[in-house]
């Protein structure tokens, strides 16, 4: 199961488990964008069951699992992907705009879970993958919507984690923390600032993410960070709270914005989804810019093959020295 399927990472996602055979329950809002990403699931070997609904209704998600089930199979991974978001500063974002991006961010991710707990507890097995984001540990201006959001999804997986071990239980949570992706985010956001918007740099295409989230549902690893600019946002916020915040005032308006003014007629998917009569695709208009690969979520993932052949090369270089030092050693006690 995948949420926020019809466009950005969740349906890049979705390729990538297509092309490994899987069979997949794509939700979202936007009906045109759900009905291309299953022709495209499809196409690239796998099975998809198109399952229109909000993910702010607990009802609709839990409603979609049964529907799963009966017509694909026991779910053995769920992926929450589905976000929101308004750019604007605080005093210009309504009360309304909070509630919304928290209903479908935050709660949505909640939903999504809990749906995939009803099915999986009971089997002691699966697997669920939280998109999180490197803003859930830094928040930035312009974005306290989101950043908000993600930050409450990052608690509510902590706490869940805790619950599952102790339980014992089989099933497996993991959160996969994301960089600026080149997503149709950016161009459905509802702004309250005058330019259109940007992910801040340095950007990767949504396949990125896809390929990590994809790598994540299939090893047991609790957080997964992708991209260098997700470490230096976490480790920077750790360790140099004051000094990130400084630079942030500094930097991040105009490190989200173009220079291109938005048109007064600007349509967001805050309340409608964009998608819903018209197909707009998974990426946004930033991949000239934008970085198809990611050294570092590539070490990331072979961490443990990394840290095992250190460690022998470590003992090999032990080894040598050792029997260098004896050789020579030796060699002083030969008359010459």
């Amino acid at each position: 199961m995948i949420t926020g399927a019809s466009a950005g990472v969740g349906r890049a996602t979705a390729h990538r488990f297509a092309r490994a055979g899987a069979a997949i329950g794509l939700i979202a809002r936007g009906e045109a964008g759900l009905r291309a990403a299953a022709a495209e699931v499809e196409e690239r070997g796998g099975r998809a069951l198109v399952l229109p609904c909000d993910v702010a209704d607990a009802g609709a998600i839990d409603r979609a699992a049964e529907r799963v089930e009966r017509e694909l199979g026991p779910i053995d991974v769920w992926i929450n992907a589905a976000m929101t978001a308004v750019l604007g500063e605080v005093s210009d974002t309504t009360a309304a705009e909070f509630a919304r991006v928290t209903a479908v961010t935050y709660l949505g991710s909640v939903h999504g879970t809990q749906a995939a707990l009803g099915r999986m507890l009971g089997r002691d097995r699966g697997t669920i993958v939280q998109v999180g984001s490197a803003l859930g540990y830094r928040g930035i201006p312009l974005q306290a919507t989101y950043c908000a959001a993600k930050h409450a999804v990052q608690g509510f997986v902590e706490s869940l984690r805790t619950e599952l071990r102790h339980r014992g239980s089989g099933v497996h949570l993991c959160i996969v923390q994301l960089p600026g992706l080149n997503t149709t985010q950016f161009s459905w956001v509802r702004l309250h600032v005058p330019n259109e918007p940007q992910p801040v740099a340095p950007i990767y295409a949504p396949e990125v993410a896809a390929e990590a989230i994809f790598w994540a549902a299939h090893h047991r690893r609790r957080e997964l960070w992708v991209g260098l600019p997700t470490v230096y946002t976490i480790l920077g916020s750790r360790l140099a709270g004051g000094l990130a915040e400084r630079h942030l005032a500094r930097t991040g308006y105009s490190g989200q914005q173009t220079d291109r003014p938005a048109p007064a007629d600007r349509r967001d998917y805050l309340e409608e989804p964009r998608d819903g009569e018209r197909d707009h695709g998974w990426r946004g208009p930033f991949g000239a810019g934008a970085h198809t690969h990611s050294l570092q979520a590539w070490l990331a993932r072979r961490r443990a093959e990394l840290m095992a052949g250190g460690a022998l090369a470590a003992v090999g270089l032990g080894g040598i020295a050792v029997a260098s030092g004896r050789g020579r050693r030796g060699s002083r006690r030969r008359p010459g």
